[in-house]
């Protein structure tokens, strides 16, 4: 008969309390208590729930702090210029020796010079560490094998437009307390004479802990897909620098057009889904494990704004926009890659004559 086992502890002496099949009991062998099932699942129901209630409590007396992001640039506002596309509505910011000539995300090549104002000052900025000659590298690497890719993506006049934008992140702080309980099953199987016999303990286990995090980052720009930023993570965080407008000659920074506040849902659930794989990443040694229950509370911290290094570049094709992006610290880059139709008949055509003539070939010889 398969044994079940909960990991309960004993209320008398706190030892780990066992199922006995035989008096339908929860047992501790330390000090000879014995419990009924149900008597222990309350109480431990009771603990979990209040355990709950506190998290949320202490969840919701806290919010993202944002107290430390301003908007006063000093004296090196003089040296910023803004512009704007008016295509997309991308808002972009750069020093005035920066030559802007088309607009990093939609292609535009008309971008119209404004006044700077009503920008933050980023708290930190992780430089470009990649030059434009390696961003054309990476994307050549992205394209490597597609063999349907238009020419118009591969030809070297496209690959120069890549641009340097440094794209605009909030970072956040804050730690995660949190529980969960696992139905997990240990499953052996072995021969007894001339039976297999098939034993499965059951277990029922708990995992409880805290977890803090640091510059857990969520992209401020809505031009910028999202998907698009969490495939080219992760960025070295090591390398963040207190922002300086030095880093900005050459390149453009994209002005955020969403708020802490917007992104507080994707930095939530960011820290949250982190925890609970957490957790479950240390039940360990079963055959099996479910989740049976969950209470998770987010002690909300610290807000930073920070830019962060992206080579874009945008392709048009069959009156449809390609962006691809380019790591600008590591190199790793994601964008999404059509095919050409009529280089994929060409193709087929060609494998087709190809079968053609080697079925003649076969025809004279073995005929």
């Amino acid at each position: 008969m398969a044994e079940q086992i909960a990991n309960y502890q004993c209320p008398a002496c706190t030892a780990p309390l066992q199922y006995s099949p035989e008096t339908e009991k929860l047992e501790c062998e330390f000090c000879g208590s014995s419990f009924e099932t149900e008597e222990i699942e309350a109480q431990y129901r009771e603990k979990e729930e209040a355990a709950a209630r506190a998290m949320e409590e202490a969840a919701a007396k806290t919010q993202w702090d944002n107290s430390g992001v301003s908007d006063d640039w000093g004296s090196e506002a003089a040296d910023m210029r803004a512009y704007t596309c008016p295509s997309c509505g991308a808002e972009l910011i750069c020093q005035e020796t920066t030559a802007a000539t088309a607009c990093p995300y939609c292609g535009n090549p008309t971008v119209v010079p404004g006044q700077f104002s009503g920008a933050l000052r980023p708290d930190y900025v992780i430089p470009f560490a990649l030059s434009k000659e390696q961003a054309i590298q990476a994307l050549k690497k992205h394209y490597k094998g597609k063999i349907f890719l238009p020419g118009t993506f591969l030809s070297q006049q496209t690959l120069e437009k890549v641009q340097g934008v440094y794209v605009p992140f909030w970072l956040y702080d804050g730690t995660v307390k949190g529980q969960m309980r696992f139905a997990a099953a240990r499953t052996r199987v072995y021969r007894q004479g001339q039976w297999e016999i098939t034993e499965t303990n059951h277990y029922d286990v708990l995992r409880e802990g805290t977890l803090a995090f640091e510059k857990v980052p969520v992209d401020a720009s809505s031009k910028m897909p999202d998907e698009y930023m969490d495939s080219i993570e992760p960025y070295d965080y090591a390398q963040l620098k207190p922002f300086s407008t030095a880093y900005l000659p050459g390149f453009m920074a994209d002005k955020y057009d969403m708020t802490a506040q917007a992104g507080n849902d994707r930095a939530d659930q960011r820290c949250l889904n982190t925890m609970e794989q957490a957790l479950q990443d240390t039940v360990l040694g079963y055959t099996q494990c479910l989740p049976r229950g969950k209470h998770l509370a987010l002690e909300r911290g610290k807000t930073h704004y920070a830019l962060l290094p992206v080579w874009l570049l945008n392709v048009k094709w069959e009156d449809r926009i390609y962006l691809f992006a380019v790591n600008g610290q590591t190199g790793r880059t994601v964008g999404v890659l059509p095919a050409s139709k009529k280089k994929a008949l060409a193709f087929f055509a060609g494998l087709t004559t190809v079968l053609s003539v080697a079925g003649t070939l076969l025809t004279l010889v073995f005929g």
